[in-house]
């Protein structure tokens, strides 16, 4: 059995392994920086080649380890984004402590797999633990910097705060129906009534998890954390994450919390978390959008925009079914490749200009071309512009929105999600706006050329990372595809 075990779970143990190297060879001797990254990456990708060699299905301990295409599909979309984590922190940070830090994002990485590969609500706990702990410790690593102590203290008292409510939603679950395995708990609720004690369950754990993907009102820790981390930090916390809570969060209302559905639909409402998601969601696209057309930091912004983005993701579980998760987990994959990306020029022009405010992106394209046409591809598919991958994962989810419920039930959240891209439009443009048309200031005249190979190699997963967006606006079949096929 263990041996057996081993085998399934080979992909976790190679990150664990290559985490434990990577850890000594940085405590042995702190010059081995370069080394620890190309460690850290070389695992990562044998992760990879773990995943691949899986077989389709298998199911350990009642759920605890379950292999399907789905969750060897987002393996894989977890790692990858952890690959270009490692990239981004081998150019932003010091060499001080970097087999440490790199470490953590392997940690972090092996809690998102176990997020991904788990139906059983104790497993996925301890998968959310241990992406959190690592994640604490990201956001507050940058030890030169009060924002970053600010940020990881923010962090840690919100996700603490989460974790206590996704805790006592489960023990409250467990309590009425006598299992944590998300099949036996559908099963429980088709043959029986939702107790009330059972509704506060699940609506507890909703609001734990709408803490760990950003969605208003429980977004207050992600503005000052995105600003605050180091970069690479904040980086993972925005797209590995997010990813991975979409997952989970999907596989639990539709497959455990299924029969508790209810309805949104605005001529026919019934009670079940349907209507609550709803309601995150529609709050979420409101003030992400609004608060950030207030905002001059770049990475406050992607923040704010992140919140709005959450909400627009929630439309596909509010809408239920395969499709409505199809769109969900295309839209956090293409959203979470873009944020990388995003932050990726962030944090060099951070670098070449000491800040990430807007100012600090003036002249952007007189100075790097290269990171000038990356960012405005970034930016115009998180606005949901043709022909990029975030134009055709918006279309996706309004329509997987707008088909589920008879007589249009759901316009009412779908007319919401427009308003709030049209709003997004704005601040999306003035960022390419102070990077095209704004003059150069004084203090960023000196142009942006990649001054080690640190530097050239994080321009080039830029530029890897611009393609793929783009790619996946023009033939978006390739990914969808799989992902449907995946979820049936």
């Amino acid at each position: 059995m263990y041996i057996e075990l081993l085998k399934l779970a080979s992909p976790e143990t190679v990150v664990v392994v290559t985490a434990l190297v990577v850890l000594a060879l940085g405590l042995a001797n702190e010059r081995t920086a370069g080394l620890c990254s190309g460690v850290a990456a070389a695992g990562l990708l044998f992760a990879v080649a773990a995943v691949l060699m899986l077989p389709q299905q298998a199911t350990l301990f009642h759920g605890m380890l379950v292999i399907t295409p789905l969750t060897s599909l987002f393996k894989i979309i977890c790692l990858v984004l952890a690959f270009f984590t490692v990239i981004l922190a081998r150019a932003d940070l010091s060499s001080r402590n970097r087999g440490e830090y790199l470490a953590l994002v392997l940690l972090a990485t092996i809690g998102l797999m176990l997020l991904v590969g788990s139906e059983e609500l104790l497993m996925i706990f301890i998968g959310l633990e241990l992406t959190g702990l690592s994640l604490y410790v990201m956001a507050g690593f940058d030890k030169t910097d009060v924002r970053s102590a600010e940020a990881g203290l923010k962090y840690f008292l919100f996700g603490s705060t989460a974790s206590a409510f996704t805790l006592f939603g489960i023990s409250f679950i467990y309590g009425m129906t006598g299992t944590t395995a998300l099949a036996a708990i559908g099963q429980k609720l088709t043959t029986a009534p939702v107790q009330p004690l059972l509704f506060v369950g699940i609506v507890m754990t909703l609001i734990g998890f709408a803490f760990k993907i950003a969605a208003a009102p429980f977004h207050l820790w992600a503005p000052d954390t995105y600003q605050g981390a180091p970069v690479p930090s904040a980086a993972f916390i925005a797209s590995g994450s997010k990813v991975a809570s979409f997952v989970v969060l999907g596989k639990i209302v539709l497959v455990g919390f299924g029969p508790a559905q209810g309805s949104a639909a605005w001529h026919a409402m019934v009670a079940g978390w349907a209507p609550v998601l709803a309601a995150l969601a529609a709050l979420s696209i409101l003030i992400g959008n609004l608060v950030a057309l207030a905002q001059t930091n770049v990475r406050r912004l992607l923040a704010y925009s992140a919140v709005a983005h959450a909400g627009y993701t929630l439309l596909g579980l509010v809408a239920g079914g395969r499709e409505g998760f199809s769109a969900t987990l295309f839209y956090t994959t293409v959203y979470a490749f873009t944020l990388v990306g995003a932050f990726g020029v962030v944090a060099l022009v951070r670098r070449e200009t000491g800040g990430d405010d807007l100012k600090n992106f003036s002249g952007l394209s007189s100075r790097s071309p290269l990171l000038a046409g990356c960012m405005s591809i970034f930016m115009l598919s998180l606005a949901g512009l043709p022909p990029l991958a975030g134009f055709f994962g918006k279309f996706y989810l309004f329509s997987a929105a707008l088909r589920a419920v008879d007589n249009n039930g759901l316009l009412w959240l779908v007319a919401i999600a427009l308003f709030g891209s049209l709003i997004s439009l704005y601040y999306y443009l003035m960022v390419l706006k102070v990077i095209f048309v704004d003059e150069k200031s004084s203090s960023t005249t000196q142009p942006l050329n990649p001054s080690t190979s640190a530097d050239f190699l994080q321009e080039i997963s830029l530029t890897v990372l611009a393609a793929v967006v783009l790619f996946l606006g023009v033939m978006p079949g390739t990914l969808v595809a799989r992902i449907i096929a995946a979820v049936q």
